[in-house]
């Protein structure tokens, strides 16, 4: 086995909720396309509480978010309002800029709510960098699944195991949700130049070595990989064709030029990114 790299997730926070961020890290600064990828909790709001993202800025990429369990409500500077659950997709793109927030909806404030789930970003190519921004959202039986023999996948985005998502992708990617009983192994499919496995659950053993929850093991080009569940686990799979060129991180920005990052901070300060229905209360740019 050849892993490139193994990255331990840091403990960060978003509107209040507890995260661990795999990416981007000092040691892995993108797999694929993706150049963010946090896991929110598990975790539990009391009644009255709930996550409380407020209106901020992106540019050159697009979101993705994928729930394992509770709600967040969407809004963006598009008009969109949109209630993403479990094994459903909210797919944003920013391309030139957009604005939006995530939060608990009031329903579930009132009774107290789970929140479980995976965001990432997908970096967009160099010739989408300036798109319009989008919003697609994919009900979760749209995402096909396959089950059996103490396994269960959702290919979310690209083709695996025989499966195709109906997800639209810039570039080749591969995103999959995969569940497996103990004892059960499953390959990590080779065709794909770039590839990531995040542990979100559970023990697992690939040749020998046993890693943990909140590890993201990249591995190298070509190898014929098998994740052994030591115990019940849930693994997102995630990858694809390496981008063209490095991209720039700063706070909710990416971008392959630094300069475009410079020019979404002062349009940001100037208000130039629309508002978000019903909900006004942005965050202000960072001081660093």
């Amino acid at each position: 086995m050849e892993l490139d790299t193994l990255v331990v997730a840091r403990t960060g926070d978003i509107g209040g909720f507890e995260v661990r961020r795999a990416l981007p890290s000092v040691k892995r600064r993108m797999v694929g396309p993706f150049v963010f990828l946090d896991q929110m909790g598990p975790g539990e709001f009391l009644t009255g509480k709930g996550l409380d993202v407020r209106p901020h800025p992106h540019i050159g990429l697009s979101t993705v978010t994928y729930l394992f369990q509770g709600e967040i409500l969407h809004r963006d500077s598009l008009g969109t309002i949109k209630t993403i659950q479990p094994g459903a997709i909210n797919w944003m793109t920013a391309g030139r800029g957009i604005s939006h927030s995530e939060r608990t909806g009031p329903e579930l404030r009132a009774t107290g709510s789970n929140l479980y789930g995976i965001q990432s970003w997908v970096a967009l190519p160099h010739h989408l960098e300036e798109t319009d921004p989008a919003f697609v959202h994919y009900p979760v039986h749209e995402l096909p699944v396959i089950e059996g023999e103490g396994k269960w996948v959702r290919v979310i985005a690209g083709s695996m195991y025989g499966a195709v998502s109906p997800v639209a992708t810039a570039t080749e990617t591969f995103y999959a949700d995969v569940a497996l009983q103990a004892g059960v192994g499953i390959p990590l499919p080779s065709d794909q130049e770039e590839r990531a496995v995040y542990v979100a659950e559970g023990r697992i053993e690939i040749a020998g070595d046993i890693f943990e929850p909140g590890q993201l093991l990249v591995f190298r080009p070509g190898d014929e990989i098998t994740i052994n569940a030591l115990e019940p686990a849930r693994l997102m799979l995630l990858g694809g064709a390496a981008m063209d060129g490095p991209r720039h991180i700063w706070w909710n920005f990416v971008s392959s030029s630094k300069d475009r990052i410079e020019q979404a901070k002062a349009d940001w300060k100037a208000g130039l990114f629309g508002q978000v229905p019903d909900d006004q209360e942005f965050i202000p740019l960072p001081d660093r």
